[in-house]
C-alpha cells in the first residue's frame, strides 16, 4: 500500500474511561482505570466479578429524531457502535444525512463501512421467558422451543443481535451506500475492518470510508463462558484497578469490557483538497490466521502475530528500526501475553527490546471486536501529541518477555506506530499507522 493514499480525518469512541475519544485518551494519559465491579448484572457467584463498562448514556440522543425509532432494535452493541462513529463523522467535517440532511458534503455511493463485530449475546431478561416455556423435565427441549418458547419473543428479536446490524443502522443513519462488510473475528475484528477500509481506498472502490470495531462483552452469558474457559482473573476482586497486568510477572487473566471505537478514513488528495485535518496515514496493513489446537489461546511461539507485523511492516515499507510505539494486544492472560511478545521479538529482531510499549487493556479492559480500533486511536492520538503513557500496572515484566514497557510518560516525536491484535480463534492482525 502506498504510504501516501490513505489518510486518517476523524476518530471517534466510547470506552470505559469516556464517552469521546478525548476522554479516553486523557484517561490513558492520566493511568487511570475504566474497570470496576460489574454493575449491569449481579456477578456474585462468577469467579470474575469485574468489567470495563462505559459510563451510563441515551443512545437517542446520537440518533437523528427521524430515526429514533430504530433505537427499540438496538442491542448494547449497536448502541456503542453508533455513538462512535457519531463523534468520528463529526470530528472529520464530513456532512451526512445523519448530521445535516440540508449540507451534505460526500457523496453517499462513494462512502464505504466496514466494522469488526461479535457474535453478540442475548440480553437475558428477553430470552429468559422463552426458555422457561422451552423446558421439558428440567431440560432444554428443542422441539417445544420451536412450538411455545419462540412464540415469546418479538417478531423482530433476531435483528438486535445479528452481528451486520451495527452497520446496518449506521449505514442507515448516515446514508452510506458504498462497499460494506461486517468482519466477525472476535478481537482481531476492528483492525482487519480499519485494514479492508485503507484497501477499499487505495484501490479507487470508494473515497471514503468509517471503519473500527464494536462489541458489548459485559453480558452474563459472555462472562459465564470466558470464567469457564480460565482466560479471567479470579484474583482480584477486591482491586479493580490492579486486576488487568498485561506483560506483568504478577498477571492472572484478563478482564473483558465494552466499547466501541471508529475513524473516518480519506483518499489523501480529496483530504488535501478540503482542507481536512489529517492525523496521519494507514501506511501498511498486514494479517494471518495460525490456529492453536487450545483454541483458546495464542499459539505458544506467536507465529500468527510475527507473520502479520512483517506484512504490514513491508506493506508500509518500513524496518523495525522506525517504529516509535508499539500498542500490543496485551490481554494480561501470561501464556497469551507471552506467546505475543515472542512473535513480536521474532518480527522486529533487537529493535522489539528497544521499541517503547504501551499495553493498554489494564484501564480499558478487553473489549472484544472494538480493541484494535481502540488502540489505534490511541496511537493517533499518541503520534498528534508527541506523547506516550505509563502502562498501568506493570511492575517487572514477566519472565520471558523481553519487550520495553513504558512505565513512565515519554514526550517524543512519533511518527510510526504499530498496533496487533489476535483472537483466541487464530486470527491476527497488524496496522501501522504514519504520521503525517
Amino acid at each position: 500500500m502506498s504510504s501516501t493514499g490513505v489518510a486518517i480525518t476523524g476518530i471517534g469512541a466510547i470506552s470505559p474511561l469516556g464517552l469521546s475519544s478525548a476522554e479516553m485518551w486523557s484517561g490513558l494519559c492520566e493511568g487511570r482505570c475504566g474497570i470496576d465491579r460489574i454493575k449491569s448484572f449481579d456477578p456474585t457467584g462468577f469467579s470474575c466479578q469485574l468489567a470495563g463498562e462505559v459510563p451510563e448514556f441515551k443512545v437517542r440522543k446520537y440518533v437523528p429524531k427521524r430515526r429514533r425509532k430504530s433505537v427499540k432494535l438496538m442491542s448494547r452493541d449497536i448502541e456503542l457502535s453508533v455513538v462512535a462513529a457519531r463523534e468520528s463523522i463529526l470530528d472529520s467535517g464530513l456532512v451526512t444525512k445523519g448530521i445535516d440532511e440540508e449540507n451534505i458534503n460526500v457523496e453517499p455511493s462513494r462512502m464505504s463501512i466496514n466494522l469488526g463485530a461479535g457474535l453478540i449475546s442475548c440480553d437475558l431478561e428477553e430470552i429468559a421467558p422463552a426458555v422457561a416455556k422451552s423446558i421439558t423435565n428440567g431440560k432444554f427441549d428443542i422441539h417445544k422451543w420451536g412450538k411455545d418458547g419462540i412464540e415469546n419473543l418479538t417478531p423482530l428479536w433476531l435483528l438486535k443481535y445479528l452481528p451486520n446490524m451495527l452497520a446496518c443502522h449506521i449505514g442507515i443513519i448516515h446514508d452510506i451506500q458504498g462497499p460494506s462488510n461486517t468482519i466477525t473475528c472476535a478481537e482481531a475484528g476492528g483492525l482487519l475492518a480499519i485494514g479492508e477500509s485503507a484497501q477499499i481506498i487505495f484501490r479507487g472502490d470508494s473515497d471514503v470510508a468509517l471503519a473500527g470495531g464494536a462489541e458489548a462483552k459485559v453480558n452474563a452469558i459472555i462472562m459465564a463462558r470466558q470464567c469457564l474457559l480460565k482466560r479471567v482473573t479470579s484474583k482480584n476482586n477486591d482491586n479493580p484497578a490492579g486486576a488487568c497486568r498485561p506483560f506483568d510477572d504478577e498477571a492472572s487473566g484478563s478482564v473483558f469490557g465494552e466499547g466501541a471505537g471508529m475513524i473516518v478514513l480519506e483518499d489523501i488528495e480529496r483530504a488535501k483538497g478540503r482542507g481536512a485535518n489529517i492525523y496521519g496515514q494507514i501506511a501498511g496493513v498486514g494479517q494471518s490466521q495460525s490456529i492453536n489446537p487450545a483454541y483458546e489461546h495464542l499459539e505458544s511461539d506467536g507465529k500468527g502475530i510475527q507473520i502479520a507485523i512483517e506484512n504490514a511492516m513491508a506493506d508500509a515499507e518500513i524496518e523495525p528500526g522506525e517504529l516509535d510505539l508499539i500498542i500490543p494486544h496485551g490481554t494480561g492472560i501470561p501464556e497469551d501475553d507471552l506467546a505475543e511478545s515472542r512473535g513480536i521479538e521474532a518480527a522486529l529482531g533487537e529493535f522489539a527490546g528497544k521499541i517503547p510499549v504501551f499495553a493498554s487493556k489494564s484501564m480499558l479492559s478487553t473489549t472484544g471486536a472494538a480493541s484494535g480500533a481502540l488502540d489505534v486511536i490511541a496511537g493517533i492520538c499518541a503520534m498528534r501529541d508527541g506523547k506516550i503513557p505509563a502502562a498501568k500496572n506493570f511492575v517487572k515484566g514477566a519472565e520471558g518477555c523481553n519487550l520495553n514497557i513504558v512505565t513512565k510518560p515519554k514526550s517524543e516525536d512519533i511518527r510510526y506506530v504499530l498496533c496487533c491484535n489476535y483472537t483466541y480463534g487464530g486470527q491476527t492482525a497488524a496496522v501501522v499507522l504514519k504520521k503525517s
